[in-house]
């Protein structure tokens, strides 16, 4: 009855008196009749229209600034492109690469986020018929005629809007029938222009999403090519709220933007045939994939042509992907012909370009480090022992002459820890102290002394004939990707140990002591450039740099995490081809028989406890010992 009466225009204002419509036998007249209880059941309607659009507006979104923090995202939209889901041919749809795709969103919203899906590919599912019915008409002349070229000519014979009005019944019973496999329901919204500058129907549309989102619905949203105008006429922007502009809706690209924004969305994946932003075109010289996006690299691109199955190039997908941004939505450009590319994305993975307003991204790529540390690695190997070991000796010097500068780092790391409330033991492991420091350059010397013969020591000789022997030497392993957790007096230990071992290292240390682990890193990077290995060892910051890390096989030979065992089961999971050398729980408790000999056990106890084997440290670990 509401969508009648709002049809004909006479909705708000039946409403509004309590009264509603009712045709005479006539068909062609209406007399008013009085009603309270329909206007009552009006009324109804429209207050949960309200609060199902104050359920979209009031949706606090997840505050995303890195690539770590995608995996936090509860309500996306993907958007998939024509070129994606479409075949070479254009004539049907890739359903390989569409199942892919199916079958990750799926596995999301089975997890409880909230997935809008926008698709393409009504046209080319639509041409694929049409092309059997164009051949079907033809004569038997034409069929077997080689000068005739209808059937090679097919796809631009078809009106698009005619494929499209083909294709749409067909492309949402393929998605009904994927989706069913894993017990979702979807539902198809058609979408033209108008839509969206009116502003009731406007309200509709959102409420209409909101309530399948409420009921655990898929929403497959498409624009109604069957009636939409050209896209290539740039037509009136829609208003939007606030003082920002609005946007226009020229392809599916700016129709996601829009719908995200409206939406609160907290990830919009416009997925496309290629990997991301370029600086330039792909197939251009120089073309460099851009992982980051922010406003300020804007000047730095040369556009391409567009896609010849979409309606939109990269430079409509970098509009709608900043308009987006600008409105609270983080944006992920990416190729949706790679494998797993949704779950790659929201792991952290640096898959596509990544749009964001933040500028910590901004230092050296991590691919770049590791290559520097392969390098440097090379250096290291060619260095004689006593060279290797003035290095580790001149960062020990250095930890004692530049005290002051790390004591002042460290302390802005205790200062933020205590805003943010961190225990009181770990408290304890971040601090360093004049002593600590000390001893530190005390265990450094130690692994300078032993360094000697770290490299090129014979380990076994084997005569397998006159004159032919074979040995057993020990060798640098390569590069090292060390990960340790919050413990800053860590760093100079560990890079000692890969100097002396004549090993490139990158490093990732916990978040809390960030300030103190960036003044070791100058510390180890000065005692580096005596030897000119300065690269050989470096820092990385962000979790996101170490996901790229876990499948640099080509640049790094062995990672040691540090840490829980959850945090080493992490790493081993995610690890592509580099072998994970973990470390086991370890035996915490010493029993003490009353028998034995007390002496002997306290001294077994005190190695178990006390012996720190990266250089042999008194740090004692925690444990309880028992006599009986």
């Amino acid at each position: 009855m509401s969508m009648c009466l709002r049809g004909l225009g006479l909705y708000r204002g039946a409403m509004s008196r309590g009264r509603f419509l009712q045709p005479l036998k006539n068909g062609k007249s209406f007399s008013v009749v009085s009603s309270p209880s329909v206007g009552a059941y009006l009324a109804k309607q429209v207050s949960r229209q309200n609060r199902t659009l104050h359920s979209i507006h009031d949706r606090t979104r997840a505050e995303i600034t890195e690539r770590s923090q995608l995996k936090s995202a509860r309500r996306m939209v993907v958007k998939l492109g024509s070129a994606v889901i479409t075949r070479e041919d254009e004539h049907g749809l890739a359903l390989g690469r569409l199942a892919s795709i199916v079958e990750q969103v799926a596995e999301y919203h089975v997890e409880g986020r909230e997935c809008i899906m926008v698709t393409s590919g009504a046209v080319a599912f639509g041409k694929q018929k049409l092309t059997q019915e164009l051949l079907m008409s033809m004569s038997m002349r034409e069929t077997l005629s080689h000068a005739d070229h209808t059937r090679q000519d097919a796809g631009t014979m078809l009106e698009p809007r005619a494929a499209a009005a083909v294709g749409q019944s067909g492309l949402m019973s393929l998605y009904d029938a994927m989706f069913a496999q894993y017990g979702i329901k979807v539902a198809q919204v058609l979408v033209t222009e108008p839509d969206f500058y009116n502003e009731e129907t406007r309200r509709n549309l959102f409420s209409t999403l909101s309530e399948l989102i409420s009921l655990n619905i898929v929403p497959i949203i498409n624009t109604n090519d069957a009636v939409m105008p050209p896209m290539f006429i740039v037509d009136q922007e829609v208003s939007a709220t606030g003082i920002k502009k609005g946007i226009k809706i020229r392809d599916n690209d700016s129709l996601a933007a829009l719908l995200a924004a409206e939406v609160h969305a907290d990830l919009l994946i416009l997925m496309s045939d290629v990997d991301g932003i370029y600086n330039k075109p792909p197939w251009e010289d120089g073309a460099r994939l851009m992982h980051t996006y922010t406003s300020a690299d804007k000047d730095l691109i040369k556009f391409g042509q567009k896609s010849k199955v979409g309606t939109g190039g990269m430079d409509s997908k970098v509009t709608a992907a900043t308009w987006a941004l600008d409105r609270g939505v983080s944006v992920v450009i990416c190729n949706g012909t790679q494998e797993k590319a949704i779950k790659h994305i929201l792991t952290g993975r640096k898959v596509g370009t990544f749009f964001t307003e933040s500028t910590v991204d901004k230092a050296t790529p991590v691919d770049q480090l590791a290559e520097n540390a392969r390098i440097g690695s090379r250096v290291m190997q060619n260095l004689s022992a006593s060279d290797r070991a003035l290095c580790v000796n001149t960062l020990a010097d250095l930890l004692i002459s530049k005290q002051p500068q790390i004591l002042e780092a460290n302390a802005k790391d205790l200062d933020e820890a205590k805003k943010s409330g961190l225990a009181k033991p770990l408290l304890s492991r971040l601090s360093l102290t004049p002593a600590k420091l000390e001893s530190l350059a005390v265990g450094l010397r130690q692994i300078a002394d032993d360094s000697h013969r770290n490299v090129g020591r014979v380990l076994r000789r084997t005569k397998l004939a006159d004159g032919l022997e074979l040995k057993q030497i020990t060798v640098p392993i390569g590069v090292l990707l060390v990960i340790f957790e919050s413990r800053p007096d860590s760093l100079p230990q560990v890079a000692a140990l890969a100097m002396a071992s004549g090993n490139g290292l990158l490093l990732k240390g916990g978040k809390e002591a960030a300030h103190s682990n960036r003044a070791l890193m100058e510390l180890v990077k000065e005692a580096l450039c005596t030897v000119g290995a300065q690269n050989a060892i470096s820092l990385v910051s962000t979790r996101e740099e170490i996901s790229d890390l876990l499948s640099m096989d080509q640049h790094i030979d062995l990672i040691i995490p540090r840490g829980s065992s959850e945090l080493v089961r992490g790493i081993q999971e995610k690890s592509q081809h580099i072998p994970v050398m973990g470390h086991a729980e370890g035996i915490c408790h010493v029993y003490v028989d009353k028998e034995a000999n007390l002496q002997k056990a306290l001294k077994i106890i005190r190695d178990s406890k006390c012996d720190y084997p990266a250089g042999k440290f008194n740090q004692p670990k925690f444990g309880t010992i028992q006599f009986s």
